[in-house]
This record gives C-alpha cells, sequence and structure tokens, in this order.
C-alpha cells in the first residue's frame, strides 16, 4: 500500500494553479490513499476543500485537523460539522472520529489532532500567544486566565482517544502509523533544524500524546510506531526509542506540497521524501 503524505496545507492561502500542482503532485504518486496531519484550511473553507479533494483524487483521504481549521467557530462544532460530512462521504475519513483502520494484515493507521496542550516548558514564563486565543470560539469567549486548563483539557482528552485506538489493537500488529498535527515530543518539535525552547513549547508539543505513545511503545516492544506530524512548518525526525519515531512535515503559505510517500508492506513501513519516492 502506498500512502501519500501532506502537511499544513493552509489551502486558504493556496491560489489555483498551487493547488492544481499540489493535486498533480499527488496524483503522480499513484497512491492507495492521502494522509493529512491538518491545518486543511479555515472556518467553512475546510469542509470545501475536503469535498474538492475527494471528487479530485477519488481515492481515501485520511486526515486530522489542525488549530487552524478551528478558526471562527469552537472545537465542538468544527469536529460535528466534519463528522457529518465525513459520514456522507465514504472517501473522507476523519482520523479522530475513527477506529484504527487495517492497512495489512499486521499494520494499523490511527490518528487524533492532538493540540499544543501547555504541559511541556513554561506556559507562565511565554509571551507567545498564538492567534488561536482570539480566533477559536472557546479561547476566545473564555477568560484569558482559564486558557492553560483549555490547552490541557484538548490535549488530555486527543491523549485519551489515542490511548484508547491503540489498546483495541489485535495483539497481531507490528506496525502502527499514528498521524497527529502537534508534535507529541519537545525532540519532535523542529524549526529551521532545531527543537522547541521553554516558550514555544506549551503551544507546540502535544505532552499526553507523547505519553500514551511512550507507554505504548514500552508495552509492545514488538510493534513499530511511527508518527506522522506537523504544525511547526519545519521538517525533521526523532527516533525516540528503537521502536518509536516521529517524522515532521514542512510547510510553506500558499504552496502545499508533497511530504513524503509510505510504503507499507508486511511487517513494515518505508517513508520516502517527495524526491525519493519509488515508482511503480
Amino acid at each position: 500500500m502506498r500512502l501519500v503524505w501532506t502537511t499544513d496545507p493552509h489551502l486558504n492561502h493556496a491560489p489555483m494553479p498551487a493547488w492544481e500542482r499540489w493535486v498533480e503532485a499527488i496524483s503522480r504518486e499513484r497512491p492507495d490513499g492521502l494522509v493529512i496531519t491538518g491545518d486543511i484550511s479555515e472556518a467553512d473553507d475546510v469542509t470545501f476543500q475536503l469535498i474538492r479533494l475527494a471528487e479530485s483524487l477519488a481515492i481515501p483521504i485520511y486526515f486530522v485537523l489542525g488549530n487552524h481549521d478551528f478558526y471562527q467557530r469552537s472545537i465542538a462544532e468544527t469536529r460535528r460539522q466534519v463528522i457529518e460530512l465525513c459520514r456522507g462521504m465514504p472517501l473522507l475519513d476523519y482520523l479522530t472520529d475513527r477506529r484504527p483502520i487495517e492497512l495489512d494484515d499486521d499494520a494499523f493507521l490511527l490518528g487524533d489532532d492532538g493540540w499544543g496542550d501547555a504541559t511541556q516548558g513554561d506556559f507562565d514564563a511565554s509571551p507567545v500567544r498564538l492567534n488561536d486565543f482570539r480566533l477559536i470560539d472557546d479561547f476566545r469567549n473564555a477568560d484569558p486566565a482559564s486558557w492553560q486548563a483549555l490547552l490541557v483539557d484538548q490535549g488530555r482528552h486527543s491523549a485519551e482517544r489515542l490511548r484508547e485506538k491503540i489498546d483495541s489493537l489485535p495483539g497481531s500488529t507490528r506496525h502502527v502509523i499514528v498521524a497527529t498535527h502537534v508534535p507529541p515530543f519537545r525532540d519532535a518539535c523542529w524549526y529551521q533544524g532545531r527543537t522547541t525552547d521553554d516558550l514555544w513549547a506549551p503551544f507546540f508539543v502535544c505532552g499526553a500524546v507523547g505519553e500514551v505513545l511512550q507507554n505504548a511503545s514500552r508495552r509492545r516492544p514488538e510493534c513499530r510506531f511511527r508518527v506522522l506530524c506537523g504544525h511547526t512548518h519545519h521538517r525533521g525526525t526523532a527516533q525516540l526509542t528503537e521502536n518509536l519515531t516521529v517524522h515532521t512535515g514542512a510547510a510553506e503559505y500558499g504552496v502545499p506540497a508533497v511530504e513524503a510517500t509510505l510504503v507499507v508492506s508486511p511487517g513494515a513501513s518505508e517513508l520516502f521524501d517527495r524526491r525519493e519516492a519509488p515508482s511503480e
């Protein structure tokens, strides 16, 4: 099975020629599916773009949502809208709302949105304030003193959903691909070749999801976990343990691109960047 992976396309910033080049690049890989690790667009344009992709590519689209996808509405309302859309379009798979998807006899794809959950770094000392706080209803309508608690809750909910999915995997599973938006470890939060500091980590690392993944990799040493994420717009790979690897994808506003092609076979998978992907 061949899966094309792309992250943070921010399609509301992409002019039509850039969108067409991106879709053509995906199609050239002859994929069996497309994985998007969040920040598809913003507000109502998210569902529009998902419909347009499904109609243009005619392959399964496995995705999670990123923080930008919730702009101009609440988190719960956005998820309800996307879930309703996907239940009427079989090619769209919102992984946050799905049980693990079997890719091969011993390989599964699963995922959850994740969130910068304020559990890493120094939230109190950080001057960083993302647009999330003024553009997502959950934060905009709340007392700023409650923002940290709201971030923690979002990370905890993502971690709980992800834990349930991992626990449901059959004992024969040997390979798990996890799609999420926010890097689950500081070691995987890349910016210009370096990892994050204490001031940015609260908003760019989902520590609760990282804890779930570390525990799962310890409990199931026979199983290899490969995590795909984005959010930072900078590329890097972090080898957390022998069986836990996190790939963080790059992105540029206005220029959506293929990040890599993932080739899944029994008991293994290989990740090839867009310049190295093997032909059929």
